[in-house]
Protein backbone atom coordinates (compact mmCIF):
# COMPACT_ATOMS: atom_id res chain seq x y z
CA UNK A 1 0.00 0.00 0.00
CA UNK A 2 2.93 2.70 0.50
CA UNK A 3 4.38 1.63 -2.62
CA UNK A 4 2.66 3.96 -4.66
CA UNK A 5 3.15 7.05 -1.73
CA UNK A 6 6.75 6.12 -1.36
CA UNK A 7 7.22 6.53 -5.35
CA UNK A 8 5.73 10.06 -5.50
CA UNK A 9 8.43 10.78 -2.43
CA UNK A 10 10.90 10.31 -4.99
CA UNK A 11 9.91 13.50 -7.32
CA UNK A 12 9.35 15.19 -4.70
CA UNK A 13 11.85 17.82 -3.82
CA UNK A 14 10.61 18.52 -0.56
CA UNK A 15 10.86 15.21 0.58
CA UNK A 16 14.61 15.03 -0.72
CA UNK A 17 15.56 17.45 1.06
CA UNK A 18 14.34 16.31 4.48
CA UNK A 19 14.90 12.82 3.64
CA UNK A 20 18.93 13.80 2.77
CA UNK A 21 18.99 16.20 5.87
CA UNK A 22 18.09 13.53 8.37
CA UNK A 23 21.34 12.08 10.46
CA UNK A 24 20.83 8.40 9.95
CA UNK A 25 20.01 8.43 6.36
CA UNK A 26 23.49 8.29 5.49
CA UNK A 27 23.97 5.03 7.56
CA UNK A 28 20.53 3.73 5.65
CA UNK A 29 22.03 4.60 2.42
CA UNK A 30 25.32 2.77 2.90
CA UNK A 31 23.23 -0.50 2.89
CA UNK A 32 22.11 0.04 -0.68
CA UNK A 33 24.92 2.44 -2.11
CA UNK A 34 28.44 1.69 -0.81
CA UNK A 35 30.25 4.64 -2.30
CA UNK A 36 29.90 7.83 -3.53
CA UNK A 37 32.98 7.61 -6.12
CA UNK A 38 34.92 4.93 -8.32
CA UNK A 39 37.97 5.17 -5.82
CA UNK A 40 35.42 4.46 -3.43
CA UNK A 41 33.56 1.71 -5.19
CA UNK A 42 37.25 -0.50 -7.01
CA UNK A 43 37.31 -2.20 -3.30
CA UNK A 44 33.33 -3.42 -3.34
CA UNK A 45 34.44 -4.71 -6.67
CA UNK A 46 37.08 -7.16 -5.30
CA UNK A 47 35.59 -8.18 -2.54
CA UNK A 48 32.27 -9.52 -4.27
CA UNK A 49 34.37 -10.75 -7.37
CA UNK A 50 36.90 -12.39 -5.35
CA UNK A 51 33.88 -14.14 -3.36
CA UNK A 52 32.58 -15.73 -6.60
CA UNK A 53 29.95 -13.01 -7.77
CA UNK A 54 29.80 -11.05 -10.70
CA UNK A 55 28.31 -7.27 -10.95
CA UNK A 56 26.27 -4.95 -12.78
CA UNK A 57 27.78 -1.24 -11.73
CA UNK A 58 25.20 1.80 -11.82
CA UNK A 59 26.51 5.05 -11.39
CA UNK A 60 23.50 6.72 -9.64
CA UNK A 61 21.57 9.82 -11.10
CA UNK A 62 18.46 10.06 -13.36
CA UNK A 63 16.97 14.12 -13.65
CA UNK A 64 19.04 15.97 -15.32
CA UNK A 65 18.61 19.51 -16.81
CA UNK A 66 21.09 20.27 -19.66
CA UNK A 67 22.80 18.37 -22.35
CA UNK A 68 26.17 19.58 -20.45
CA UNK A 69 24.91 16.72 -17.33
CA UNK A 70 24.57 14.16 -19.84
CA UNK A 71 27.83 14.46 -20.93
CA UNK A 72 28.66 14.38 -17.28
CA UNK A 73 27.15 10.71 -17.00
CA UNK A 74 29.38 9.80 -20.29
CA UNK A 75 32.13 10.82 -18.42
CA UNK A 76 31.60 9.29 -15.60
CA UNK A 77 31.08 5.74 -16.46
CA UNK A 78 33.88 6.15 -18.97
CA UNK A 79 35.95 6.77 -16.18
CA UNK A 80 34.40 3.85 -14.46
CA UNK A 81 35.77 1.95 -17.35
CA UNK A 82 39.18 3.03 -16.91
CA UNK A 83 39.24 1.22 -13.58
CA UNK A 84 37.65 -1.80 -14.76
CA UNK A 85 40.16 -2.05 -17.26
CA UNK A 86 43.16 -2.16 -15.06
CA UNK A 87 40.84 -4.97 -13.18
CA UNK A 88 40.56 -6.80 -15.92
CA UNK A 89 37.35 -8.65 -15.06
CA UNK A 90 36.10 -9.14 -18.54
CA UNK A 91 32.38 -9.66 -18.22
CA UNK A 92 32.01 -10.34 -14.69
CA UNK A 93 31.82 -6.58 -13.77
CA UNK A 94 29.32 -4.95 -16.60
CA UNK A 95 27.54 -1.93 -16.54
CA UNK A 96 24.02 -0.84 -15.87
CA UNK A 97 22.72 2.76 -17.77
CA UNK A 98 19.05 4.67 -16.96
CA UNK A 99 19.12 6.82 -20.69
CA UNK A 100 17.55 9.51 -18.45
CA UNK A 101 21.02 10.36 -17.43
CA UNK A 102 22.10 10.47 -20.72
CA UNK A 103 19.55 13.48 -21.97
CA UNK A 104 16.67 11.20 -22.89
CA UNK A 105 14.03 13.62 -21.56
CA UNK A 106 15.47 16.36 -22.90
CA UNK A 107 14.97 18.37 -26.85
CA UNK A 108 16.23 15.90 -28.96
CA UNK A 109 16.48 13.27 -26.20
CA UNK A 110 15.95 10.20 -28.19
CA UNK A 111 19.15 11.36 -30.65
CA UNK A 112 21.57 12.89 -27.86
CA UNK A 113 20.78 10.14 -25.18
CA UNK A 114 22.17 7.81 -28.24
CA UNK A 115 25.07 9.66 -28.87
CA UNK A 116 26.14 9.75 -25.60
CA UNK A 117 24.99 6.11 -24.50
CA UNK A 118 27.31 4.95 -27.62
CA UNK A 119 30.79 5.90 -26.39
CA UNK A 120 30.22 4.27 -23.25
CA UNK A 121 28.92 0.92 -25.59
CA UNK A 122 32.18 1.16 -27.19
CA UNK A 123 34.90 1.43 -24.24
CA UNK A 124 32.97 -1.59 -22.66
CA UNK A 125 33.23 -3.81 -25.69
CA UNK A 126 37.13 -2.57 -26.13
CA UNK A 127 38.03 -4.16 -22.49
CA UNK A 128 35.61 -7.23 -23.24
CA UNK A 129 32.43 -6.67 -21.49
CA UNK A 130 29.15 -5.04 -21.94
CA UNK A 131 26.49 -2.58 -21.23
CA UNK A 132 22.76 -2.84 -20.03
CA UNK A 133 20.03 -0.50 -21.08
CA UNK A 134 17.91 -0.18 -17.61
CA UNK A 135 13.91 0.10 -18.24
CA UNK A 136 12.34 3.31 -17.18
CA UNK A 137 8.36 4.69 -16.58
CA UNK A 138 6.80 3.16 -19.64
CA UNK A 139 6.80 6.50 -21.76
CA UNK A 140 10.37 6.13 -22.45
CA UNK A 141 10.43 2.45 -23.47
CA UNK A 142 10.12 3.07 -26.93
CA UNK A 143 12.61 5.57 -27.14
CA UNK A 144 14.69 2.98 -24.97
CA UNK A 145 14.18 -0.16 -27.18
CA UNK A 146 15.23 1.67 -30.57
CA UNK A 147 18.33 3.04 -29.10
CA UNK A 148 18.99 -0.89 -28.05
CA UNK A 149 17.96 -2.13 -31.05
CA UNK A 150 20.51 0.83 -32.78
CA UNK A 151 23.25 -0.23 -30.02
CA UNK A 152 23.38 -4.09 -30.81
CA UNK A 153 24.29 -4.03 -34.79
CA UNK A 154 27.33 -3.25 -33.67
CA UNK A 155 27.93 -4.41 -29.90
CA UNK A 156 25.22 -7.41 -30.52
CA UNK A 157 25.84 -8.05 -26.66
CA UNK A 158 24.46 -5.20 -25.64
CA UNK A 159 21.39 -5.73 -23.07
CA UNK A 160 18.07 -4.53 -21.81
CA UNK A 161 15.23 -4.29 -19.29
CA UNK A 162 11.72 -5.44 -19.16
CA UNK A 163 9.76 -4.76 -16.48
CA UNK A 164 6.69 -7.73 -15.67
CA UNK A 165 3.95 -5.50 -13.93
CA UNK A 166 3.40 -3.67 -17.61
CA UNK A 167 1.10 -5.07 -19.91
CA UNK A 168 3.57 -4.83 -23.31
CA UNK A 169 5.98 -6.54 -22.04
CA UNK A 170 4.61 -9.96 -22.50
CA UNK A 171 5.26 -8.93 -26.52
CA UNK A 172 8.27 -7.30 -25.86
CA UNK A 173 9.85 -10.29 -24.49
CA UNK A 174 8.88 -12.84 -27.61
CA UNK A 175 10.56 -9.95 -29.53
CA UNK A 176 13.34 -9.97 -27.74
CA UNK A 177 13.85 -14.12 -26.93
CA UNK A 178 15.95 -14.30 -29.94
CA UNK A 179 19.18 -15.44 -30.60
CA UNK A 180 22.42 -13.51 -28.91
CA UNK A 181 20.14 -11.54 -26.60
CA UNK A 182 20.62 -10.34 -23.16
CA UNK A 183 17.40 -9.97 -21.18
CA UNK A 184 16.87 -8.92 -17.70
CA UNK A 185 13.49 -9.21 -16.17
CA UNK A 186 12.04 -7.15 -13.01
CA UNK A 187 8.88 -6.78 -11.52
CA UNK A 188 9.15 -3.00 -11.59
CA UNK A 189 9.79 -0.13 -9.70
CA UNK A 190 7.81 2.82 -11.34
CA UNK A 191 4.39 4.18 -10.48
CA UNK A 192 2.35 3.28 -13.84
CA UNK A 193 -1.24 3.69 -14.35
CA UNK A 194 -3.98 0.58 -14.47
CA UNK A 195 -4.28 1.83 -18.18
CA UNK A 196 -0.49 0.22 -18.45
CA UNK A 197 0.37 -2.51 -15.64
CA UNK A 198 -0.55 -4.99 -13.24
CA UNK A 199 -1.47 -2.95 -9.74
CA UNK A 200 -2.06 -6.37 -7.92
CA UNK A 201 1.19 -8.46 -6.13
CA UNK A 202 -0.34 -11.92 -7.96
CA UNK A 203 -1.21 -10.53 -11.07
CA UNK A 204 2.51 -8.95 -11.24
CA UNK A 205 3.98 -12.28 -10.44
CA UNK A 206 1.93 -14.62 -12.80
CA UNK A 207 3.13 -12.01 -15.52
CA UNK A 208 6.82 -12.48 -14.51
CA UNK A 209 6.35 -16.44 -14.71
CA UNK A 210 4.83 -16.27 -18.03
CA UNK A 211 7.58 -13.80 -19.30
CA UNK A 212 10.58 -15.75 -17.56
CA UNK A 213 9.30 -19.00 -19.71
CA UNK A 214 9.15 -17.19 -23.12
CA UNK A 215 13.10 -16.33 -22.30
CA UNK A 216 13.67 -19.57 -20.92
CA UNK A 217 12.44 -20.75 -24.23
CA UNK A 218 14.02 -18.87 -26.58
CA UNK A 219 17.59 -18.52 -27.82
CA UNK A 220 18.86 -15.72 -25.98
CA UNK A 221 20.60 -15.43 -21.88
CA UNK A 222 17.74 -14.74 -19.03
CA UNK A 223 18.78 -12.58 -16.26
CA UNK A 224 16.33 -12.52 -13.67
CA UNK A 225 16.06 -9.90 -11.37
CA UNK A 226 14.81 -10.89 -8.38
CA UNK A 227 15.16 -11.22 -4.76
CA UNK A 228 11.66 -13.20 -4.06
CA UNK A 229 12.41 -17.07 -3.28
CA UNK A 230 10.10 -18.44 -5.23
CA UNK A 231 10.59 -17.11 -8.08
CA UNK A 232 14.01 -17.74 -8.00
CA UNK A 233 12.65 -21.48 -7.90
CA UNK A 234 10.61 -21.19 -10.04
CA UNK A 235 13.31 -19.87 -12.77
CA UNK A 236 15.17 -22.80 -11.67
CA UNK A 237 12.87 -25.03 -13.02
CA UNK A 238 11.91 -22.97 -16.19
CA UNK A 239 15.58 -23.29 -17.14
CA UNK A 240 15.67 -27.15 -16.11
CA UNK A 241 12.77 -27.88 -18.43
CA UNK A 242 14.05 -26.00 -20.83
CA UNK A 243 17.60 -27.81 -21.23
CA UNK A 244 19.65 -24.79 -20.14
CA UNK A 245 23.01 -25.14 -18.52
CA UNK A 246 23.46 -23.28 -15.43
CA UNK A 247 25.86 -21.04 -16.85
CA UNK A 248 23.00 -19.82 -19.91
CA UNK A 249 21.55 -17.48 -17.71
CA UNK A 250 21.96 -15.58 -14.52
CA UNK A 251 20.33 -14.10 -11.15
CA UNK A 252 20.89 -10.93 -10.22
CA UNK A 253 20.11 -9.31 -6.98
CA UNK A 254 20.54 -5.92 -5.68
CA UNK A 255 23.50 -5.25 -2.95
CA UNK A 256 22.34 -4.78 0.21
CA UNK A 257 19.66 -7.02 -0.07
CA UNK A 258 19.50 -10.86 0.80
CA UNK A 259 23.89 -10.92 0.66
CA UNK A 260 23.87 -14.89 1.94
CA UNK A 261 21.62 -15.97 -1.29
CA UNK A 262 24.12 -14.62 -3.63
CA UNK A 263 26.85 -16.62 -2.42
CA UNK A 264 24.16 -19.26 -1.83
CA UNK A 265 23.26 -19.33 -5.62
CA UNK A 266 27.24 -18.74 -6.74
CA UNK A 267 28.04 -21.64 -4.42
CA UNK A 268 25.65 -23.72 -6.54
CA UNK A 269 27.10 -22.82 -9.69
CA UNK A 270 24.82 -20.29 -10.81
CA UNK A 271 26.16 -16.37 -12.43
CA UNK A 272 24.80 -14.53 -9.61
CA UNK A 273 25.42 -10.77 -10.60
CA UNK A 274 25.17 -7.93 -7.72
CA UNK A 275 23.64 -4.73 -8.96
CA UNK A 276 25.80 -2.02 -7.41
CA UNK A 277 25.06 1.00 -7.65
CA UNK A 278 27.41 4.37 -6.74
CA UNK A 279 27.65 7.98 -6.71
CA UNK A 280 26.56 11.31 -4.87
CA UNK A 281 22.76 11.63 -6.59
CA UNK A 282 21.63 8.78 -4.72
CA UNK A 283 17.54 9.73 -3.85
CA UNK A 284 15.65 8.60 -6.41
CA UNK A 285 17.26 4.94 -6.50
CA UNK A 286 17.46 4.94 -2.66
CA UNK A 287 13.27 5.49 -2.51
CA UNK A 288 12.73 3.22 -5.53
CA UNK A 289 14.66 0.38 -3.07
CA UNK A 290 12.11 1.33 -0.15
CA UNK A 291 8.67 1.32 -2.35
CA UNK A 292 9.76 -2.16 -3.58
CA UNK A 293 10.46 -4.03 -0.29
CA UNK A 294 8.29 -3.66 2.96
CA UNK A 295 11.12 -5.23 4.80
CA UNK A 296 13.67 -1.98 3.38
CA UNK A 297 11.20 0.60 4.93
CA UNK A 298 10.97 -0.96 8.17
CA UNK A 299 14.76 -0.75 8.04
CA UNK A 300 14.83 2.70 7.32
CA UNK A 301 12.36 3.80 9.79
CA UNK A 302 13.51 1.44 12.77
CA UNK A 303 17.08 3.20 12.03
CA UNK A 304 15.14 6.62 12.14
CA UNK A 305 13.43 5.72 15.12
CA UNK A 306 16.90 4.58 17.22
CA UNK A 307 18.42 7.30 16.23
CA UNK A 308 15.57 9.74 17.12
Amino acid sequence: MLGPVILAASRSDRMRRLISAAPVTKQVVDRFIPGESVDQIVPIIRELTGRGLELTMDVVGEDITNPGQAEAARDAYLKLIDHLKVLDLGTRAEMSVKLSMFGQALDGGHELALANVRPVVEAAAAIGTTVTLDAEDHTTLDSMFAIHDELRKDFPQTGCVIQAYLFRTEDDARRLAGNGSRVRIVKGAYKEPASVAYQQKAEIDKAYVRILKTLMEGKGYPMIGSHDPRLISIAQELGRRAGRKLDEYEFQMLYGIRSEEHLRLAAEGHRMRVYTAYGTDWYGYFMRRLAEKPANLRFFARSMISKG
